[in-house]
């Protein structure tokens, strides 16, 4: 997560406890895309704001690769607030005075949820590498399990950045009936070969670490923490901007003006990013990234449009796509070709690109353009009835 630009308006959610809960059992398995069975499957979650009478004010929150269901609010120290802190809360843009919120950790993560270091109950053992592969549907299908569970009956929006915004797609498209209003903010439809390059040599620098052994390290003892923290810092480079990071580091040497002329940490930019893998390695676990790239990899749901046209035709929910100027790994193209295919099948959206110097990682921070849009569009989908009510979940 980034480490600047916390300031924010509006109030804290407060103290908040991270829930569990167990859905799905052995007569009623979660069904994978692959066709694999999963029970039961343990999930993570937290909520903010209540729950109306009829079940109608929810908003979820879908995360991205490293995230996880602790969103808002803090575990009893608030100068370690959720990393969407800025965004929810009372008069934030995700206002809980009004809305039911809830965050919950993805299928196959490493906080708290069913995922690959996740004891496999028929095994006594941790599921490794032994863990099926998933789809971003298969993502989404947890999340509307945990909705029936909270008595949740209509989404009011389903909010997400990044891989986030990859699941509110999904849903959108598969459940229009589901949701009032969907918001993608530095999403894609599809990675190009270039983002799945970087997550390519992510996974390989993870899997050839000594310490990896076929994804069994957990069970001998041991973490790949060598290529995991490889792959944190490259991917980390691909979260911010090169005007970014020129503002931020430039040439600037870590130990005063006199280059030391070796191979140790020299540059400011090379400690940070070695700062960040250090501390991704504290919270973490390399199989999940595994996991969680791969399945980024394979979505593409407009890659069959015969198949897509007629769930497009039928979709009404109002969406809104934003894009950064800065954002490089998933640049403005992306959020646009989306765009173009939902409006070419009349599909009711807002586009909006801002202007930020912070990269990818945009979706985190307080822009105050960022965050009105928002804002606006969330009050719109909840009063005015131009906005398409959906009809349950």
């Amino acid at each position: 997560m980034p480490d600047a630009l916390h300031t924010d308006v509006g109030g804290s959610v407060g103290p908040v406890t991270t829930q569990h809960v167990k859905l799905f059992d052995d007569p009623h398995p979660l069904e994978l895309e692959s066709g694999h069975r999963l029970a039961p499957v343990e999930v993570a979650y937290e909520t903010y704001g209540e729950l109306d009478a009829n079940g109608t004010n929810a908003v979820v929150i879908c995360h991205a690769l490293t995230g996880d269901a602790h969103a808002a609010g803090h575990h009893g120290d608030p100068s370690r607030s959720g990393w969407w802190d800025n965004f929810i809360g009372p008069g934030k843009p995700v206002d809980t005075r009004r809305l039911f919120v809830v965050c919950a950790n993805l299928l196959g993560g490493c906080m708290g949820t069913t995922g690959p270091s996740s004891i496999n109950p028929e095994t006594g053992e941790p599921y490794g590498l032994r863990f099926p592969l998933f789809t971003v549907g298969d993502l989404v299908e947890v999340h509307r399990a945990l909705m029936r569970h909270l008595g949740v009956t209509r989404l009011r929006a389903a909010i997400g950045g990044s891989l986030g915004g990859m699941q509110v797609l999904h849903w959108a498209m598969e459940f229009p009936d589901e949701l009032d209003a969907a918001v993608l903010v530095c999403a894609t439809s599809r990675l190009s070969a270039q983002n799945i390059a970087f997550s390519a040599v992510a996974r390989e620098a993870i899997m050839r670490d000594p310490n990896f052994h076929g994804g069994d390290y957990q069970r001998i003892g041991v973490r790949p923490d060598a290529g995991l923290g490889v792959a944190r810092m490259m991917a980390h480079i691909t979260y911010l901007s090169e005007e970014g990071m020129r503002e931020k580091f430039g040439r600037r040497l870590q130990n005063g003006t006199t280059p030391r002329f070796g191979f140790d940490v020299d540059f400011q930019v090379e400690s940070y990013l070695h700062h960040q893998g250090e501390v991704f390695l504290r919270r973490f676990d390399a199989n999940s990234y595994l996991y969680l790239t791969r399945a980024m990899d394979y979505f593409d749901p407009f890659r069959d449009m015969v198949a897509a046209g007629p769930k497009l035709e039928a979709l009404r929910t109002p969406f809104l796509v934003v894009s950064f100027d800065s954002d490089w790994r998933f640049d403005t193209a992306h959020s646009r070709e989306i765009v173009q295919i939902l409006a070419a099948h009349r599909v009711p959206v807002t586009f909006r690109e801002i202007t930020s110097p912070h990269g990818h990682d945009s979706f985190l921070l307080v822009i105050p353009e960022y965050h009105r849009t928002v804002a606006n569009f969330l009050r719109r989908a909840g009063a005015e009835p131009g906005f398409t009510h959906a009809a349950g979940i």
